[in-house]
C-alpha cells in the first residue's frame, strides 16, 4: 500500500514535510498506506453472510513497531491468524473453523 518512492507527488509531499523539520513517513507515508489496507479490508466484508480472507503479508507488521502500533491497530477486529493449517482450514471447513476459534 505504500507509493512508489519515485512517485513526483508522493516525494515533493515527502520533502515538503522533512523541509518543516516533520517525519515524512509517520506523517505522510504510514497514514495513506493505512487507508489503503482498510479500504481493502472494507471492500472484502459486506455483510454477515459473506466470508472471506484478508492477507497481509508483509512481516514489518509484526516485526516493526508501527506495524504493531499503527497499522495493525488501525485494522477491524477480524480474527487473526500466522498459522496456515488454520487459514486453510478456514477454507476448506467453515464449522470447523467456528469450532476451531471457540475452543
Amino acid at each position: 500500500p505504500f507509493a512508489p518512492p519515485d512517485d513526483p507527488v508522493s516525494a515533493a509531499r515527502c520533502e515538503s514535510i522533512r523541509s518543516n523539520g516533520g517525519d515524512p513517513f509517520m506523517s505522510f507515508t504510514l497514514p495513506e498506506a493505512v487507508i489503503s489496507l482498510k479500504q481493502g479490508a472494507g471492500r472484502l466484508i459486506r455483510s454477515e453472510k459473506d466470508r472471506g480472507m484478508f492477507m497481509l503479508c508483509d512481516t514489518r507488521t509484526w516485526e516493526k513497531r508501527y506495524g504493531r502500533e499503527v497499522v495493525m491497530k488501525s485494522l477491524p477486529g477480524f480474527y487473526r491468524t500466522r498459522r496456515a493449517d488454520i487459514a486453510l482450514r478456514f477454507f476448506a471447513d467453515e464449522q470447523g473453523f467456528k469450532e476451531l476459534l471457540y475452543e
